[in-house]
């Protein structure tokens, strides 16, 4: 989500929940035989370097799931639709170097509304209200289709935030706090360094077309505060 080039304050949620480019629609109709199972693939065949990322599926391999667990303690878990994310087994098959801040130009139930529409196209792994509230939406184990890039998709965990690009009110100090403490955990988890070259705006990454977090958003304050979380965790 977020506001995009040339239309600054236009919620997203309204103006382009529909076609989302979310640059991770895998290529051609495939059904993959693995553990025995038969495989019917595009006449182009699967690339090597997709074929190395699914070693996962074979019976057996793939890390136990459980129904409505969230990987932040404390969030609270509301399913996005499958059709805005891609399962995975990250960070075992896609390493995780990168969290993207979003802003989600609409209010908090604006977001999780469409990122359970199938036909949205898109989701981020978290989205962050303006009292603090954290819910999750995607495991971190699996690619959400939140960056519009789809290498910057499956190395990265995306974090919504509600509010506006425009409206510095919208960024509160519990909605930074708890946000702080989010990325603190997950750079933890992964071995992300806290800094800018890891810790990123959807802004920054290569190919979008969004201003989001936008320049109201304070970068210094924020990875202050993720340190601060993350000396306070370890």
């Amino acid at each position: 989500m977020g506001a995009k080039k040339g239309k600054p304050g236009e919620p997203r949620s309204r103006a382009a929940a529909a076609g989302a480019k979310d640059g991770d629609r895998p290529p051609g109709r495939r059904v993959l035989l693995l553990g025995g199972l038969a495989a019917a693939v595009s006449a182009a065949g699967l690339a090597r370097e997709e074929l190395s990322h699914l070693w996962w599926r074979l019976p057996g391999v793939e890390k136990a799931r459980v129904a409505g667990a969230v990987d932040f303690r404390g969030a609270r878990w509301v399913a996005a639709s499958a059709a805005n994310w891609r399962r995975a087994d990250r960070p075992d098959d896609y390493g995780i170097d990168r969290v993207v801040i979003h802003v989600t130009q609409g209010s908090f139930a604006s977001a999780v509304r469409v990122f359970q529409d199938p036909k949205h196209g898109a989701a981020a792994h978290y989205v962050v209200r303006g009292d603090g509230h954290v819910t999750q939406m995607i495991r971190e184990l699996d690619v959400a289709f939140h960056a519009g890039n789809r290498a910057y998709n499956e190395r990265s965990v995306g974090i919504e935030h509600e509010g506006f690009v425009d409206r510095p009110a919208s960024f509160t100090d519990a909605m930074y706090e708890a946000s702080a403490r989010l990325t603190a955990r997950i750079c933890g988890r992964y071995g992300i360094p806290v800094d800018r070259e890891h810790i990123i705006g959807h802004v920054e990454v290569p190919g979008t077309d969004h201003t989001d977090p936008g320049r109201y958003w304070d970068w210094d304050r924020y990875l202050r505060l993720v340190r601060r979380a993350r000396s306070a965790a370890a």
